[in-house]
């Protein structure tokens, strides 16, 4: 295990670097986190959770989070419904309703589990719209996503044994052939 914990720190720092040098975040964005502990030890997702690799790439998170000034939001698992955890003053900044729920291990997820015990404050909601995420063992965190999602190909595409899917979103293209999307006035 002592090896699968350093290849994952090693792993999620790589990714971690890729999100910070390819200037895809700004300050106050929502950044999703959805991940299987479980995938990154190489067993079946839901299976095998672990907080020791919890708190591992919740270190990492939180560092991504001091270099870009994001806002993180962990998504649980789906005997929670996906429902997601945060610190309160987001929740409130966002006007996002509470729902009354405590990830544990069984029901929501290490990750979760483990970022509602280290959070400050923190508060499970039902639904985000995020500016970008991370997906970590495939945990599904397009729901979570603003419209349009843009999938970002990083050169780090497992953490541990998860596979890692990460994407930031645009805004929606609308209009036709006449419409403009440059910041011009023509």
């Amino acid at each position: 295990m002592v090896d699968a914990n350093r290849n994952a720190r090693q792993d999620i720092e790589r990714v971690v670097d890729e999100w910070v040098s390819g200037d895809y975040l700004k300050v106050g964005d929502l950044f999703v986190i959805g991940c299987s502990t479980s995938e990154v030890i190489g067993k079946n997702i839901g299976t095998s959770g672990s907080e020791e690799v919890a708190s591992i790439l919740f270190d990492a998170m939180k560092k991504l989070q001091q270099q870009t000034g994001v806002n993180l939001v962990f998504q649980a698992c789906e005997h929670i419904n996906r429902a997601l955890v945060m610190e309160k003053e987001i929740s409130q900044k966002y006007q996002l309703e509470e729902v009354s729920v405590i990830p544990v291990p069984k029901a929501g997820g290490s990750m979760a589990s483990y970022a509602y015990k280290n959070m400050e404050n923190p508060v499970v909601v039902e639904t985000v719209k995020a500016d970008a995420g991370i997906d970590i063992g495939e945990t599904m965190i397009g729901m979570q996503l603003k419209h349009v999602a843009v999938p970002l190909r990083f050169n780090q595409r497992f953490i541990g044994n998860a596979r890692v899917a990460s994407a930031r979103t645009r805004p929606k293209l609308i209009g036709g052939v006449r419409a403009n999307y440059e910041n011009s006035n023509s």
